[in-house]
């Protein structure tokens, strides 16, 4: 990829595992006949040749044709003085395919509105970038490392949310 654009990382050497044991497909969906490992991650190239990841392939959001990052809609609205964590999902969209969806958990005795925090990042984030929408919640699904559960965002939906 040229300096700055996003692709997947991959990696070759003689430390690249060999595959999953048992798993044929999902060995041949990783690995390269020639050897090369599909890491699964996004990252992008600085004019020095340091990198930098971007997000995770499964996570991307795809919004009428725009590659959306969750983690970069995250930073931004981590940035709002009333929050307190920001996760991004994704939610089916019968106009766009995809859109972005945000779930919030405020700081203690903060409060704002779904319209003023997708206002917040339209300050700073492409149109396109934005989350459509906002729900607000307790807390997020999180692995035992503390690290957000994306691909389990929407099991909220059906729970009851905070009320702002």
């Amino acid at each position: 990829m040229p300096v700055g654009e996003v692709g997947e990382l991959m990696v070759k050497g003689p430390i690249t595992m060999m595959g999953y044991f048992g798993d044929e497909k999902r060995t041949k969906e990783t690995l390269e006949n020639d050897g090369w490992l599909h890491s699964g991650d996004l990252a992008k190239m600085d004019e020095d040749g340091y990198f930098y990841i971007v997000d995770r392939k499964k996570d991307m959001i795809l919004t009428a044709g725009y590659n959306v990052y969750p983690a970069e809609i995250e930073r931004v609205l981590a940035k709002h003085p009333s929050v307190s964590i920001a996760a991004v999902g994704k939610e089916e969209d019968k106009l766009k395919g995809e859109i972005a969806k945000a779930y919030v958990v405020l700081k203690e005795n903060f409060k704002t509105t779904e319209d003023e925090l997708i206002n917040f990042c339209r300050k700073h984030l492409a149109a396109y970038k934005c989350p459509r929408k906002v729900i607000f919640v307790y807390d997020v699904p999180k692995t035992s490392s503390g690290k957000i559960m994306r691909r389990e965002l929407n099991t909220l939906d059906n729970i009851l949310v905070k009320k702002n």
